[in-house]
């Protein structure tokens, strides 16, 4: 059925109560989006950060009487915040949202492909993989970066960290290009959750485990593998630049993403006390950084 978007500006102080308001006049679904492009890269640990100036959007039954609704609001909350009113087309919204979703290739070798998708290329490294809640589906330049270098530099059966794992894109990535093993590491235990789910449906189950930040920390303490794929961010690569080099073997390569062009130069002065830097790469505003651990450390 068609309906109507009514869409409140609000800020972080009356979000809550305008959310619960629409959502008390009838609204099927209520929606929070950024006013101002103002991005939040990087929020402290345990928080949930809202934009300062925020859109919130009730979806209603085209026949609502939307005087009515914006009379209600103004009953409760002492005013009515500025508003827009638009129509939206009646459509299979399931449908819309799968379309958005397209097989992707990365180098030559790689590709992501969603389930209800026939893989363009049966002979490549198909990962099949559908968007969902953890990060990580191959569209985010960060992701891309990391999956352009696995398709071009790794070859050998070894092992491999993957800290930060989100959906575990990288790491069954990694399993399908020949990996024995795979030790994907993540604060969120839903990222977890979601990398044992995709690494079955591309059946390296086998070949990955998941471990929280704690459990692997005190674990494998002296566990060194020949590679380590981090792509976080940069205020947590820089905090945890001593632990992350501390895993990789000596002539081993460490990959680094998930940071911004201007946070780069800190970032590879950071890692270059147990480090060679060999390449620096951009993708958008994005930057990939990868190294080659020294044999020696002073």
């Amino acid at each position: 059925m068609p309906w109507l978007q009514l869409t409140l500006e609000a800020n972080q102080n009356n979000s809550e109560q305008l959310s619960d308001l629409l959502s008390q006049a009838g609204a099927a679904a209520v929606t929070m989006q950024d006013a101002r492009d103002d991005p939040i890269f990087e929020p402290p640990p345990g928080s949930t950060p809202l934009w300062e100036h925020l859109l919130l959007t009730g979806l209603f039954d085209a026949q609502t009487n939307i005087d009515s609704v914006l009379q209600f609001i103004k009953s409760n909350y002492g005013e009515t915040p500025s508003y827009t009113l638009n129509p939206l087309e009646d459509k299979d919204w399931t449908r819309a949202w799968m379309d958005n979703f397209k097989p992707m290739q990365f180098g030559e070798r790689v590709w992501i492909c969603p389930s209800w998708h026939t893989p363009p290329d049966p002979d490549a490294v198909n990962i099949m993989l559908d968007p969902g809640m953890a990060f990580g589906t191959g569209t985010h330049p960060t992701t891309s970066l990391c999956l352009q270098w696995l398709d071009k530099h790794f070859h050998d059966p070894i092992d491999v960290i993957d800290y930060g794992c989100g959906s575990g894109i990288l790491g069954i990535a990694a399993n399908l290009l020949g990996s024995e093993h795979v030790y994907a590491v993540d604060l969120d235990p839903q990222a977890l959750l979601s990398t044992r789910a995709n690494a079955e449906k591309n059946h390296v189950l086998n070949k990955i485990e998941t471990f929280s930040v704690t459990d692997f920390s005190q674990q494998f303490q002296s566990l060194q593998c020949p590679l380590l794929l981090a792509n976080i961010l940069a205020g947590p690569l820089i905090e945890l630049a001593e632990m992350l080099a501390s895993h990789v073997k000596p002539k081993g390569n460490i990959v680094l993403s998930g940071i911004l062009a201007e946070q780069a130069e800190k970032v590879s002065n950071v890692y270059k006390q147990w480090f060679t830097i060999d390449e620096i790469t951009q993708e958008d505003d994005w930057i990939r950084i990868v190294g080659t651990k020294l044999e020696t450390v002073n």
